[in-house]
Formats: structure tokens, C-alpha cells, sequence
């Protein structure tokens, strides 16, 4: 029986909803193949062990859950897939990683670049991969060279260059339109800007959460999402729909508002449509060089079709788009997990049978 060590949490604005998404996979990974064990890494940065499934507090509430209390600390070692060290003692010993991190130090190839060192294989895309979907400004230039269509943009890389250049904004982009930090999820420091006071502390508050931001085209259009599961030759979920009932689809609407967003699934989309849509998530998922999984969110306003960003870490909370589209392609959810768990083992094989030294 494999061991899989779930790792939640982490120095991220989206830290809470790790914890939410780490619950579901706990709940759902299949107890006849793998046993597990939950790794939490707290808002400092710290590592601790839970060996069972109490690792959380207030689990039901995204606003208070956080980490339980009397986990042990641990350290890392870099040899023989110890993940979990205290004092020169082993604790836990993985097979396999299942990284369910949102958000920076997680989702933006760090987390996959330290367990690449500790020759863990883990689910979910690679270094590359994952560091390239989690930038805006990098995801959106890869796919622009890959002739895939984009959401117009532009970027700013200070509050100044930012503050001094609204008017060339609304020229070139409009009103509305949205300003991002170019590196976060779950539409942290998203705004919607209607006019130059709303620009003003959008700018202020995007920049408190990434030293880059774009400035990007309102598309008023449906907001439809596809899921990508595979390696070499991935394949496509059916469609989602997000019907946002806030100014748009933001953090609040996501997670803390239960009534924030409908939830459409399969999306009711004419099947010419849908197949195209499904043909550009592959092509985007390749582009990127992602393997395992993604979720491709999309834009269409009639027969036009946009490609908003690349999830490499997408939810899995109980509402989340991603296994519940998989589960209406025909794949449950404890399932899921088991390809996703079986794709990271093939890929580290992979990994394994390249040279490592000239000679």
C-alpha cells in the first residue's frame, strides 16, 4: 500500500482554501490502495505532521479553519523520500506527494522544485509548468505564441508606472477593466475599475500582492471552465459555467458567499462550440507544458473565445469545478485521485530513466 503525503496550507493568501480543498481530498482518496498522511505548513512557514485525518480546526469554516494544535515540527531530508525528519528521527516516509497548495510558495513551482530535489514524485505539473500558469503576464505570452487567444492586457511593474498611465489604459482597453496581480489565485487583489478612484487603490491593493500587475480587458462575456487531465496526450473534461451574482467572479463569491456564484454543469454550450473549446484547454495545457492536471478557464461571448488562465492547482472543495466536471466526464472523484496519483508515478519513471552525468 503506497503512502501519500497531502500537503496543505502554506504562505498564501489562499491558505484557508488549501485546508478546505485538503479536507475533500482526504475524504476521497481511496482507503483499499493508499493510507496518508497530512503535512501542514502554517502562515510562517513552518512544517508540521499530522498522521491522521484530525490535522484541522473549525474544518467547516473557510473563515476560521486553520491548522490543529500538537502536530509535531519537522525538517526535510534530501535522501530516500524521508519527507518528515525530527531530530535524526524518521517520521514519515511518502510515496508520493499530492501537493494541495493554492496560491504562492505552492502553486508557482516552488513546492515542486523542492520535492523534485527530494526525488518525490508528486501530482500535478512540473517546475516549469507550474511557475509559467501561475504568472498572468508569462501564461499569456506563451499562448500568444502558440496562436491561442488571449484577453487584451497590459502590464505594469510599479505603482508610479501604473498611477500615470490610466488614460492610455481606457484608450487602449476601455471601461471597465480589471487590475490582477500577476501572480495569485482565487481572485486575490482582483478589482473591477469603473473610473480613476476606483484605479487608484485597485493599483494600491494588487501591488500589496505582487510586484507585477496586469491591467486587462473586461470581456463581457460566459465564463466557462474545462478540466485537463493527463501526461503526453491529455484529454478533456465537459464544460462548466460560472453565472457570478457579485460584480464578478471574486474571492468572496468563490468562498465565503454561498450564494456568490451558480454553478452550471455540464455547461449548456452548442456541441460545435464546446468541442473547440475543449481542443483550445489541450492545446493550452500543452503550450504550457503541463501534465497531470489543470483547469482552463475561458471567456466566450458568442462564437468568440478567450482564454482567461491556467490552474495547475485547481480546488478541490466540495463545490470545486474541477472533480465535479471530471465526475460528469465519467470519473468519480476517490478515481480521479487514483489517476492522478498513477500519472505522477509514471512521469517520475519517466524522470528516472534520463542521464544525470555525461559519462
Amino acid at each position: 500500500m503506497k503512502t501519500i503525503g497531502i500537503i496543505c496550507g502554506g504562505k498564501s493568501a489562499e491558505h484557508e482554501v488549501s485546508l478546505i480543498s485538503a479536507q475533500n481530498v482526504l475524504k476521497e482518496l481511496p482507503a483499499d490502495l493508499y493510507q496518508s498522511v497530512v503535512i501542514g505548513i502554517d502562515k510562517q512557514g513552518g512544517w508540521w505532521l499530522y498522521p491522521d485525518i484530525n490535522a484541522f480546526v473549525n474544518p467547516t469554516d473557510l473563515k476560521r479553519i486553520g491548522l490543529a494544535p500538537g502536530a509535531q515540527k519537522i525538517t526535510l531530508e534530501l535522501q530516500g523520500k524521508i519527507i518528515a525528519l525530527s531530530d535524526g528521527q524518521e517520521l514519515a516516509k511518502v510515496d508520493v506527494v499530492f501537493p494541495v497548495l493554492h496560491g504562492s510558495y505552492g502553486e508557482d513551482g516552488t513546492m515542486q522544485g523542492l520535492l523534485r530535489m527530494l526525488d518525490i514524485p508528486f501530482v500535478g505539473p512540473d517546475v516549469l509548468a507550474s511557475a509559467a500558469c501561475m504568472d498572468k503576464d508569462i501564461t499569456k505570452k506563451l499562448l500568444a505564441a502558440h496562436n491561442l487567444p488571449i484577453v487584451p492586457y497590459r502590464i505594469a511593474y510599479t505603482e508610479k508606472e501604473a498611477l500615470e498611465n490610466f488614460n492610455t489604459y481606457v484608450n487602449d482597453l476601455g471601461l471597465p477593466f480589471f487590475i490582477k496581480p500577476a501572480n495569485q489565485g482565487s481572485s486575490v487583489g482582483i478589482h473591477k475599475v469603473k473610473d480613476e478612484t476606483s484605479f487608484k487603490s485597485a493599483v494600491r491593493d494588487a501591488f500589496s500582492f505582487d510586484k507585477k500587475i496586469l491591467i486587462e480587458k473586461y470581456i463581457a462575456g460566459r465564463e466557462i471552465e474545462c478540466a485537463v487531465l493527463g501526461n503526453e496526450e491529455p484529454r478533456a473534461s465537459v464544460l462548466g459555467e460560472i453565472i457570478p451574482q457579485h460584480e464578478f467572479y471574486s474571492y468572496e463569491a468563490k468562498y465565503l458567499d454561498d450564494q456568490g456564484a451558480i454553478l452550471v454543469a455540464p455547461a449548456d454550450i452548442e456541441i460545435t462550440l464546446m468541442k473547440k473549446i475543449q481542443s483550445f484547454a489541450i492545446k493550452a495545457f500543452q503550450a504550457l507544458g503541463c501534465e497531470g492536471m489543470s483547469r482552463v478557464d475561458f471567456f466566450i461571448t458568442g462564437e468568440e473565445i478567450y482564454i482567461n488562465e491556467i490552474n495547475t492547482i485547481p480546488g478541490f472543495t466540495k463545490i470545486s469545478m474541477y472533480p465535479r466536471l471530471w465526475q460528469l466526464s465519467g470519473l468519480e472523484y476517490p478515481k480521479l485521485l487514483q489517476k492522478l496519483i498513477e500519472l505522477a508515478l509514471i512521469r517520475y519513471e519517466r524522470q528516472q530513466k534520463l542521464n544525470t552525468s555525461y559519462k
